[in-house]
């Protein structure tokens, strides 16, 4: 029987590796939350699944466009539609795994409408002070140092000219999953520092540099795609602005810097989750799942 469960954790922390030996021990489907991934030519830099991974577990969210088209959180729901309907028509589980919080927030949340960001000129302590005078509602849940989520605030006050609390109330569509569990790999950071740094070093002797001039030749290299952690640094040590030394030093460094980023993320936006460290959860999905098929679940 169709159920699914979604496997987070930052970037690095070896949840692409269990969701697949999950996904071919236990007959899965898998459903990728990365937003490089999406993209065709983007290999390497984006750390995605082997050939031979993806031949092993049935894969969706990878290889769907190129890095000159656009891809909007609203085509990842789509695709997401897609790997339900593909699982549940074949009886099988979901794993839904990445390092995108954002594509897994807006599914559970609902997709918020898009709306052009405002150059305020104004610093968070006033756009703050603004939305604790008339959206209260917003001013409780934020603090004034997360300016990402002040500046979309007052884009939506300024293009609007509504209470953004109360716009998105009204605006927002309905959440596509509901009472999905969660896991999260529990990462030392210490760990989590060593693991992205040997994968930096493997990306590099792997030939990110030789994919990075392929990208730069084939498409506009202003694009976002290709100003993603690995080829932008690789663009500045192509143009012989830096070492091949500190190619590596500023990958890990920009990486690890994700990492947190990501981790503030998952624990701000998922507050019902499972965490446990690698081997554990390992163990512990091993179980669910193989339950599950012992019971005529699966």
């Amino acid at each position: 029987m169709f159920f699914e469960f979604a496997i987070i954790a930052p970037t690095a922390s070896g949840k692409s590796d269990l969701a697949i030996e999950l996904g071919s021990e236990y007959d899965c489907v898998i459903l990728s939350l990365d937003s490089l991934s999406i993209y065709k030519d983007i290999n390497i830099a984006s750390a995605k699944p082997s050939d031979d991974e993806l031949e092993k577990v049935i894969h969706f969210g990878i290889n769907l466009t190129y890095p000159n088209k656009h891809f909007s959180v609203g085509d990842f729901i789509n695709e997401y539609k897609k790997a339900k309907n593909f699982a549940e028509n074949k009886n099988k589980p979901l794993i839904i795994t990445g390092g995108s919080g954002f594509y897994l927030k807006s599914m559970l949340n609902g997709l918020a409408p898009k709306i052009e960001d405002v150059k305020s000129g104004l610093s968070n302590l006033e756009i703050y002070t603004l939305a604790l005078k008339i959206d209260s509602k917003f001013a409780s849940k934020f603090s004034q140092n997360d300016t990402y989520r002040l500046n979309k605030w007052y884009s939506i006050y300024q293009k609007t000219g509504e209470i953004p609390s109360l716009f998105l109330e009204k605006n927002t569509l309905p959440p596509v999953i509901e009472n999905l569990k969660i896991y999260e790999i529990s990462a030392p950071k210490e760990i989590l520092d060593k693991r992205i740094s040997l994968r930096t070093k493997n990306m590099i002797k792997n030939g990110l540099i030789d994919e990075a001039k392929m990208l730069f030749s084939k498409y506009n290299v202003d694009l976002k795609a290709l100003n993603s952690i690995g080829l932008k640094e690789t663009k500045e040590y192509l143009k012989g602005e830096i070492s091949i030394n500190r190619l590596e030093e500023l990958i890990t460094t920009h990486t690890i810097q994700l990492a947190k980023r990501q981790r503030t993320f998952f624990k701000s936006q998922f507050k019902n989750k499972t965490t446990l460290p690698l081997n554990e959860l390992k163990y512990h999905l091993k179980e669910v799942l193989k339950t599950a098929k012992n019971s005529s679940i699966i």
